[in-house]
């Protein structure tokens, strides 16, 4: 196990044998996101189930309140520095914090905070690997009810390579150096399924989805099965790799994925397809009529 396996990714053995850490912070990032005929999907912040059941000591964030910049039309747009460090410090999150984030179903939630921490130099945050669908199956403690931590310092150190804007995706697919990666599913890739304005993908992208990065039991697969999905999207460590989805929420996955393998040179599209495909100008295209 290499060594960002062992700092970012964690195993529930290894969790539950430290949850009397002081320094802990433990965080379920669980959001779902319900069709909507008017606005493609409602986000709904999955706090009674994490009331209902979460990990021992374990607080809630609401990503889009929390951690986002309100916008009127996008939901999980990156905010500047300072605001996310007031958000973070108000969770609890420090300079001298060790963070443990879960989501229930996909990892992707978790990994949409890891980025956003390391976007701003923050780390020390790990992904409970299963999230809590592994906990549970497992027979580990369950906790009810709400928690929080006192509020504390978090020092931004942004950096704004981590996170592209729209101007810097067209850049990448002129760039013979980089590669660009749609962390949806094949279907909608191929124009299928649900949309976000117009069907398809980003004209000239790759695929590698996010859902086929984990097993059924939620935990990441073999890092060597992961290389390969990425190597066969044209991902492999000599490009610069930029990936988006939705809403920059599953493209975390690929982009946390390829962080644990030591591939640095990885942006995340900030709110991608949903802001790509309200521009007609920005290309689109389906294998779909």
């Amino acid at each position: 196990m290499n060594e960002r396996v062992q700092r970012w990714l964690i195993s529930a053995a290894d969790l539950q044998d430290r949850l009397a850490d002081p320094d802990l912070r433990i965080f379920d990032c669980t959001t779902r996101l319900e069709p909507d005929p008017q606005s493609t999907y409602r986000v709904v912040p999955c706090r009674d189930e994490y009331e209902a059941a979460h990990v021992p000591g374990a607080a809630f964030i609401d990503i889009q309140q929390d951690l986002c910049r309100p916008h009127p039309t996008l939901r999980f747009t990156f905010p500047d520095a300072d605001a996310f460090a007031r958000g973070a410090g108000a969770l609890g999150i420090g300079d001298g914090s060790r963070v443990v984030l879960y989501s229930r179903h996909h990892p992707m939630w978790a990994t949409r905070v890891w980025w956003m921490l390391r976007a701003f130099g923050f780390d020390n945050a790990a992904v409970l690997d299963g999230g809590i669908d592994k906990w549970e199956a497992e027979g580990r403690p369950i906790e009810q009810g709400a928690n929080s931590y006192p509020p504390a310092t978090f020092t931004p150190a942004p950096r704004p390579e981590l996170v592209y804007d729209r101007e810097q995706v067209l850049a990448a697919l002129a760039d013979k150096g980089s590669v660009v990666v749609n962390a949806l599913s094949r279907e909608q890739h191929e124009g299928g399924g649900t949309h976000y304005g117009r069907p398809g993908r980003i004209a000239g992208s790759a695929n590698a989805p996010a859902r086929e990065m984990v097993r059924p039991d939620r935990t990441f697969r073999p890092l060597s099965e992961l290389r390969q999905l990425l190597d066969e999207a044209g991902a492999d460590e000599s490009k610069r790799v930029v990936t988006y989805c939705g809403g920059g929420i599953a493209a975390t996955t690929p982009a946390f994925v390829m962080a644990l393998m030591g591939q640095d040179e990885v942006s995340l599209y900030d709110n991608s397809l949903s802001e790509w495909c309200v521009h007609p100008e920005l290309p689109m295209e389906s294998d779909r009529s």
